[in-house]
């Protein structure tokens, strides 16, 4: 395609970065539904979940986020990036160790309280070496711990035999499903829906409600045993302000526009599979999982930077990711959602084919 087949670019930039997969942030009519709400709660409801500050619309969100996961129970909270911590305090006992994949999220990392239990991490995506680890520790209470979409990589774990040595190994498995929820699986509920694997026993998502459903705030999703433990011991739970009103009613209008409309999902994974087709094709080295997720590697973190900075130039939003996970490579993270158009993502391959024309050593 010529520069001259291409249609004129947009005076704002594009956004190829972030994590708003279904373009449900600033949707206009959910927007509009929590506008027209708001004046009946207020700004907060100024209390903590166990005392006064639970409220109707807190508990019609987690009876449909159960509806929606098939579980028993939710709880939601301030932010996704606490619920593996709740889980793991949970799921704990006094003889634990934590299996972790090496290039977990650092909410899986910060949610070990290593002081308490032991550590141990498995080369990333490696279910060869975790079983190594397993073997270790027959006397142990075992918990494996995952991202379910790694955050920088979109490569998706695999699941399906990480359960089957949780379930050899009688180990508790939480997934940290931040980027599949909402996603991947027939009815976006994630990776264990992806893999078949729903309702699995021993199987622990930590969701949030931040990224595909475009709003804030975490959520667990599971029997009602644990949920009221967590609702009875956690610390957090109990002394914390409940989610405020506009977060509450942008989740629950979110959940209710997603499980309506289940070609967001085919449109998003459709924009994937050209972008990542796209830059293959274009000789960069990127991963093959079919997520929203597509990261350009290089080995220079200059390489990266340099690229980031001529798309900016060209108008595109696409940023070199600085980020605490322990990588041999730099990244350009782009992402994708379900409102691209065709014309955009050609306008962005283009600029990245001109890129690689004018370095063609990268």
């Amino acid at each position: 395609m010529s520069s001259s087949d291409l249609p004129l670019r947009h005076q704002s930039p594009l956004i190829f970065s972030g994590n708003n997969y279904l373009g449900l942030a600033n949707h206009p009519e959910i927007v509009e539904k929590v506008a027209s709400e708001l004046h009946l709660y207020g700004n907060s409801f100024s209390a903590s979940r166990k005392t006064t500050g639970t409220h109707e619309i807190h508990l019609q969100l987690e009876h449909l986020l159960s509806t929606f996961k098939q579980s028993e129970q939710s709880i939601v909270f301030a932010t996704g990036y606490l619920g593996n911590s709740l889980l793991v305090r949970a799921l704990r006992k006094g003889n634990t160790i934590v299996l972790a994949d090496a290039q977990s999220h650092p909410s899986i990392v910060d949610s070990i309280p290593k002081d308490e239990v032991e550590v141990e991490l498995y080369a990333h995506r490696d279910p060869g070496h975790l079983e190594e680890l397993l073997k270790k520790h027959p006397s142990k209470d075992l918990l494996i711990m995952t991202d379910g979409v790694f955050a920088l990589t979109g490569e998706i774990a695999s699941l399906d035999e990480l359960y089957e040595l949780a379930m050899k190994y009688e180990a508790a498995l939480i997934v940290d499903d931040a980027h599949a929820t909402g996603i991947l699986g027939e009815n976006g509920r994630g990776t264990p829906e992806h893999f078949n694997l729903p309702g699995s026993k021993h199987i622990y998502q930590s969701e949030t409600m931040s990224k595909a459903l475009g709003s804030y705030g975490g959520f667990i999703a599971s029997e009602v045993k644990l949920i009221e433990k967590i609702q009875a011991e956690s610390n957090f739970y109990i002394a914390s302000t409940a989610l405020p009103p506009a977060i509450v009613l942008a989740s629950l209008f979110s959940l209710q526009y997603l499980m309506q409309h289940p070609e967001l999902r085919v449109q998003l994974l459709g924009n994937a599979r050209k972008i990542r087709e796209g830059v293959s094709s274009l000789g960069f080295e990127t991963t093959p999982d079919l997520t929203p997720i597509i990261p350009l590697f290089f080995k220079e973190v200059k390489q990266a930077e340099q690229l980031s900075q001529y798309l900016k130039e060209a108008g595109f939003v696409v940023p070199a990711i600085k980020y605490p996970i322990q990588m041999e490579k730099s990244i350009v993270r782009i992402t994708t959602n379900a409102l691209h158009t065709s014309d955009e993502i050609e306008q962005l391959l283009f600029t990245l084919k001109k890129w690689t024309n004018e370095h063609p050593a990268h």
